[in-house]
């Protein structure tokens, strides 16, 4: 993991867990995981505790919203890409059941190959953001050099 305080590793309970842990992939990314992990609480209630369908419903009075509350990290292409991920988790979720089901259809590709799909799957999620999620909900990863 990079220097400083890991994030601990959780498996999520269902999707909102899981789409709550990629957001935070998402905000981590060129902010210091302290900033982000002290206003978590105001993302938690600014997102509707990251439930899927309410999030996916979020629309431009929402958006405003979010870009003006002083509680969270106002970067409206990660605002927006939470929204878009809201989207897509439905897509899976409808597809395959669940994120977590989705998950392991994963299951035979190397880590590599597993990384490239979500991030191809999810906005703003890069690299790094990708290990770190995994590494969050406790899937399997390399160890950090090797990402």
């Amino acid at each position: 993991m990079p220097k400083g305080q890991p994030p601990p590793q959780n498996k999520p309970e269902n999707d909102a867990g899981y789409l709550e842990e990629i957001t935070k992939s998402v905000f981590r990314s060129g902010f210091s995981w302290q900033v982000i992990e002290n206003k978590w609480p105001n993302f938690q209630k600014a997102f509707a505790g990251f439930d899927l369908d309410v999030i996916a419903a979020f629309d431009d009075d929402d958006l405003e919203r979010l870009l003006t509350d002083t509680g969270i990290v106002r970067n409206g292409r990660k605002i927006e890409a939470t929204i878009k991920n809201a989207h897509q988790m439905q897509t899976l979720r409808n597809e395959f059941g669940s994120f977590h089901a989705y998950l392991r259809s994963l299951d035979e590709l190397d880590y590599q190959k597993k990384s490239k799909e979500l991030q191809k799957q999810f906005s703003h999620l890069g690299k790094t953001g990708t290990y770190t999620f995994f590494w969050c909900v406790a899937e399997p990863v390399p160890d950090w050099e090797e990402r």
